[in-house]
């Protein structure tokens, strides 16, 4: 898939938000992967590859460094006894900057992710209440394993909403459409994308 517009008609590099990606060893591989666009957006970004038996030295200094507020995002009901969990971005610290934590992979991966990583299980969890939109109306690019369950850039696009930064979190949807489109224009000649979304995303950036 080739991005068919520039990315500086929508890079923000005002965004105070630090995404920080844990994957799972073969989720970047996958074509249908979709944490990377986040970083198409936000200047910010890291990817770190998780593995059980051993930590990445520069996750863990990125959890501990004291400017930033360290959030995993991740439902509730996964949540472990100790973990606090918050259904809207908890209160920053002054003088930080919040970590939000993904855990890139499907959601059976991402559960094991939570429960192998001691250094995860400390910290909080935002838990967002999402409301899917109509799977007529939006193409998912990998089905879900159960309703309100979505793709990594459509959580990070409802963790920009819900930090204020809207006008970032509606170009993340909107570039999400963008990948979704053309991905599934791609793998199959019947598909539910919108065809439109290159369009929408052009008009939006437009006007801001």
């Amino acid at each position: 898939f080739e991005r068919e517009m520039p990315l500086s008609l929508y890079f923000c590099t005002n965004v105070e938000i630090f995404g920080n990606f844990s994957s799972w060893d073969d989720e970047v591989l996958k074509p249908s992967n979709t944490g990377r666009l986040i970083a198409d957006l936000i200047p910010d970004t890291h990817a770190f590859i998780w593995q059980r038996t051993e930590q990445d030295p520069a996750l863990i200094a990125l959890i501990n460094d004291p400017k930033y507020q360290p959030i995993v995002v991740f439902p509730q009901e996964f949540a472990l006894p100790q973990q606090q969990v918050h259904n809207r971005v908890p209160p920053i610290e002054t003088g930080k900057r919040p970590l939000f934590i993904l855990l890139d992979g499907t959601w059976r991966e991402a559960k094991k992710i939570l429960r192998k990583s001691p250094y995860l299980q400390q910290l909080p969890i935002l838990s967002m209440l999402i409301e899917p939109q109509d799977t007529n109306q939006r193409y998912r690019v990998r089905k879900a394993a159960s309703d309100g369950q979505m793709a990594t850039a459509e959580v990070a696009a409802q963790v920009l909403h819900s930090f204020g930064e809207h006008d970032n979190g509606t170009i993340l949807d909107l570039w999400f459409d963008v990948f979704s489109y053309h991905y599934q224009h791609g793998a199959s000649h019947r598909h539910q994308a919108n065809e439109q979304a290159l369009t929408d995303l052009q008009q939006f950036t437009a006007n801001l």
